[in-house]
């Protein structure tokens, strides 16, 4: 199906499922099915399943991966960045086409899953999850994936969640750590009180977002191990969920280095009292207060969103062209005037390498796109 630019951020989408197991899908899941804690009644169950999956980077392509071969009947893939080959290292779902292309993520991860499990209802969303899209990006999805890479998204995924009774799966991964965490929130008086019994959510266990000498993928590199080893943490957490075990699901934060063997854990099986979100239901990430621009993990970028204008990429390329080398297609452009590059996308977001500097980023965004 073509790509349209319908919503907040373009929006491709594949074969729907039916819910059903078909003679195709017993072989497919036969092995699954085998397993006791699944069973042909909980793959069934996957198969209705809507699991948002939120950053197809590193842990999130991995997870997706996952939950297509398991059978999960429809994931909806949502990333605001491009396939390059730094990425291939880590990001099991690309391959050297889609750097070459730089294909935006989200595109590139529906395409080969496409090819994995064709019975699986996919639609990808090339957007940055932020405060005014983030209801409408996440649709019904009864399950959210936290893949992303930074807590300003994770604070927002928790106000959304908790606001809406709604599960998800805190994972991060860098170096040779991997972390993970269940946040099931306080149901709502609507909702069937057999579910589950409320966990702590994120600001319960970082009331503040971390500080000092953060490391992240661009100061302490990464191993792919770690990332598969968080992206199955997770995923094995979603079955449970999905097959309506969530009694199985695990109540601690739990991290494990890779490489020292250390591991650890944290309670997190009750909600903390007093907490702003979850106790008081102060949803300030949600409300957009105090939302930074963020530098990218990996490379030296600034991401600008403030300009929420559809952009015409043939008009701006024909305008850049005598200034620098372009690459467009219908998703995004890329534009190089050294030492910078800018990748724009219909939306009129722009990621610009070569800076951290955000009133230097805002300077070039001005001068090529418009302000």
């Amino acid at each position: 199906m073509g790509l349209t630019t319908d919503g907040p951020g373009p929006m491709t989408q594949g074969t729907s499922g039916t819910g059903q197991m078909s003679i195709e899908d017993q072989e497919r899941y036969s092995r699954q099915v085998l397993f006791a804690g699944i069973g042909e009644a909980g793959q069934r169950r996957l198969r209705q399943g809507h699991v948002a999956v939120v950053g197809v980077g590193a842990t999130g392509a991995a997870a997706a991966g996952l939950l297509a071969r398991a059978g999960v009947g429809r994931l909806t893939l949502i990333d605001r960045d491009f396939v390059e080959p730094s990425n291939l290292q880590r990001q099991v779902l690309f391959d050297e086409d889609d750097a070459r292309q730089a294909l935006p993520k989200a595109e590139a991860a529906r395409r080969h899953l496409a090819r994995i499990n064709a019975g699986v209802e996919l639609t990808a969303r090339i957007a940055d999850l932020v405060p005014a899209n983030a209801a409408e990006l996440l649709g019904d999805a009864g399950l959210i994936l936290d893949c992303t890479d930074n807590f300003e998204t994770r604070y927002l995924i928790n106000d959304l969640a908790v606001r809406d009774g709604r599960p998800w799966i805190y994972a991060a991964a860098v170096g040779a750590y991997a972390a993970t965490m269940n946040i099931l929130p306080k149901l709502l008086p609507q909702q069937d009180p057999e579910l589950w019994t409320p966990t702590a959510c994120l600001a319960c266990i970082f009331p503040q977002a971390p500080t000092g000498n953060v490391e992240t993928c661009d100061t302490a590199g990464i191993l792919s191990t770690a990332v598969n080893l968080a992206a199955s943490l997770q995923v094995t957490e979603a079955l449970k969920l999905l097959t309506g075990q969530a009694q199985r699901m695990r109540r601690t934060l739990l991290s494990w280095d890779l490489w020292t063997g250390e591991r650890s854990e944290v309670a997190t099986g009750r909600p903390h009292a007093g907490c702003s979100v979850c106790g008081q239901r102060v949803f300030a990430a949600l409300a957009g207060a105090a939302r930074p621009h963020i530098t990218l993990c990996g490379r030296n970028s600034v991401q600008i969103h403030e300009h929420h204008r559809p952009l015409d990429l043939a008009e701006l390329r024909l305008r850049l062209v005598p200034l620098g080398p372009v690459r467009a297609n219908d998703m995004l452009l890329r534009f190089e005037v050294a030492p910078y590059t800018l990748t724009v996308f219909p939306d009129g977001r722009a990621l610009i390498q070569g800076t951290t500097d955000t009133a230097l980023a805002r300077s070039l965004y001005a001068r090529y796109i418009g302000s």
